[in-house]
């Protein structure tokens, strides 16, 4: 009787722990939505709501010719197109560098690996912003300024990307090697035929986060690029602020437009990105 008791209180206070944990989870997502339905509202509103004191959260009426304001303002299929081709670029790179550069750090053993991985491992607590003017050095040298290969090229690799690699490759037995070994099997072919297929989560991360970083970015393509023909979206979404004023309805539109492929990726792929970066973060 006493048992019963206290797994029923036991039970109670679970269910009153977890009420409150959900609750709290609930709440942080609130903070962490309202300014994404804040820019979609704005987008459907006049320029007076936008401005108005106080703040109008809802339109009085949609405003749906805010988008239609924007794609005649900006060349936005043109900005599509740049960003798809600088995303797909440094993903495709990212993928096949920074695993190679795992792989080499996590299966193989040589001289000074664990030298060369601190250093890798240093870059990243420099800030992005110290080697801004030696890179664009670099592409002037190479008369890459307003293309495409200078918003790629930089992007193919990057020292987190290794790390998070490195981190699960070192999470699978090393037993693999030696058996692909035994087989007769190179590096070059464990790495293809044993690694990466056993490691398509932490692969399906590294994509998403470099995908969200390089449809983000909005530095070096402005300092790399000032034709229009090679801007990307976040590039542009900056001129449509004005130095005198801002339509803020069109700006947000703008931005709901260039938003809208990263969202409906991330509902699509969050499992596995979730479970890639559980695995990596939790092992090795």
């Amino acid at each position: 009787m006493i048992e019963q008791v206290k797994a029923k209180a036991h039970k109670v206070h679970t269910t009153k722990s977890s009420w409150i944990i959900h609750t709290i989870l609930a709440l942080g997502a609130l903070l962490f939505i309202v300014p994404f339905l804040w820019m979609v509202l704005t987008s459907l509103k006049t320029l007076a709501e936008a401005t108005h004191v106080p703040m109008l959260f809802f339109p009085a009426q949609l405003q749906w010719n805010n988008y239609a304001q924007a794609f005649s303002t900006l060349p936005f299929l043109t900005f599509y197109q740049n960003t798809l081709l600088m995303t797909i670029g440094r993903t495709l790179g990212q993928l096949t560098f920074c695993s190679l550069a795992a792989y080499a750090f996590a299966r193989i053993e040589f001289p000074g690996r664990n030298i060369i991985f601190v250093v890798v491992l240093s870059i990243l607590m420099i800030p992005s912003y110290v080697y801004l003017v030696p890179q664009y050095l670099i592409m002037k040298d190479l008369h890459w300024l307003n293309s495409l290969q200078a918003l790629i090229v930089p992007g193919l690799f990057s020292s987190f990307g290794t790390f998070l690699l490195r981190q699960f490759f070192l999470s699978l037995p090393k037993e693999l090697d030696e058996a692909a070994c035994l087989d007769g099997a190179n590096h070059l072919q464990i790495y293809w035929y044993v690694i990466l297929p056993l490691a398509k989560s932490a692969l399906i991360a590294l994509a998403i986060l470099t995908i969200l970083w390089s449809w983000n970015d909005l530095i070096w393509p402005l300092v790399v690029n000032d034709s229009t023909d090679k801007m990307t979206l976040a590039v542009g979404l900056a001129t449509l602020q004005g130095e005198h004023g801002t339509n803020f309805p069109v700006l947000m539109a703008g931005a709901v437009l260039a938003s809208w492929p990263m969202l409906v990726m991330f509902i699509v792929f969050q499992r596995h990105f979730i479970e890639g970066i559980a695995i990596t973060g939790t092992k090795g």
